[in-house]
């Protein structure tokens, strides 16, 4: 049969709190250290009656407070087993928490990033997009700074759906994602906006020229092979075209710039 001690450690029931398993050891403490004491006397009567030789009964008294003494000890050591327990179980019940408490953060990045990238390429998606131009203009008027938006298209991309198959269309839609990420300024955005259909944030423009720089080097990247599979072909080639809106020269808010970036490629 398990000790009371034992009984105690292996028990299951609400975790205790923590102010409480405090107070029960700050008590044990007490209890050992007159415990000590008490030892300490006992030891100095039989120290005593042994080299006085006293009396059979001051020894008998003295070995029975012993006694007692090492049940208080027992005692304690038994309700310390408790508190250790206790520490544990609120030690654990702190971990779970904590693992709680990172999965659903974790979970809460995880739905955020998918509502605001789009699943194919993980670029932002239009409504990132939309958010990150307001951003930009906001910055744009008040730092004098001129700003691009680029409409970039794939050219006959639905004939390479139609001749290769969706699965090709989007490995090449990735890899474009992919190029125009490496290409792109870290405080700049670009994004998949729908369909084949790419836009380009472009801030803190020193020159108009510039935008037009970047959209010549898109076009050179964009412009070599992109490597497939599942195809009788191992890779294949396309083109794009850009269209270009600069603010404050062809708009003023983010819908405008966005049409106007839409109309300057055709």
């Amino acid at each position: 049969m398990p000790s009371p001690a034992a009984q105690r450690v292996t028990r299951k029931g609400p975790v205790q709190p923590l102010s409480v398993v405090a107070e029960k050891s700050e008590r044990i403490k007490e209890v050992v250290e007159d415990c000590a004491e008490e030892l300490s006397s006992v030891n100095s009567v039989l120290k005593h009656g042994l080299d006085k030789q006293k009396t059979h009964a001051v020894v008998e008294g003295a070995l029975q407070k012993s006694e007692t003494i090492e049940g208080k000890v027992q005692d304690c050591a038994e309700e310390l087993a408790d508190v250790n327990q206790a520490l544990k179980e609120n030690v654990g019940e702190r971990e779970v928490l904590e693992d709680e408490l990172d999965a659903a953060k974790a979970q809460e990045q995880s739905a955020r990033h998918a509502a605001l990238h789009d699943p194919l390429t993980e670029l932002p998606n239009r409504m990132l997009f939309e958010d990150r131009l307001e951003h930009g203009l906001a910055q744009a008027k008040r730092h004098n700074w001129s700003l691009a938006v680029m409409f970039i298209d794939v050219d006959y991309f639905k004939g390479i759906n139609d001749t290769h198959g969706h699965a090709v269309g989007d490995q090449i839609l990735q890899t474009i994602a992919r190029r125009l990420k490496s290409i792109t300024r870290e405080d700049d955005t670009v994004s998949r906006y729908g369909g084949d259909e790419f836009l380009y944030v472009l801030g803190e423009l020193k020159k108009k020229d510039d935008a037009a720089m970047v959209a010549q080097k898109i076009c050179h990247t964009l412009s070599e092979p992109c490597a497939v599979t599942g195809s009788e072909v191992s890779a294949l080639s396309v083109k794009v075209s850009i269209g270009i809106a600069l603010y404050p020269a062809n708009g003023l808010t983010a819908d405008e710039l966005v049409k106007g970036a839409d109309k300057a490629m055709y």
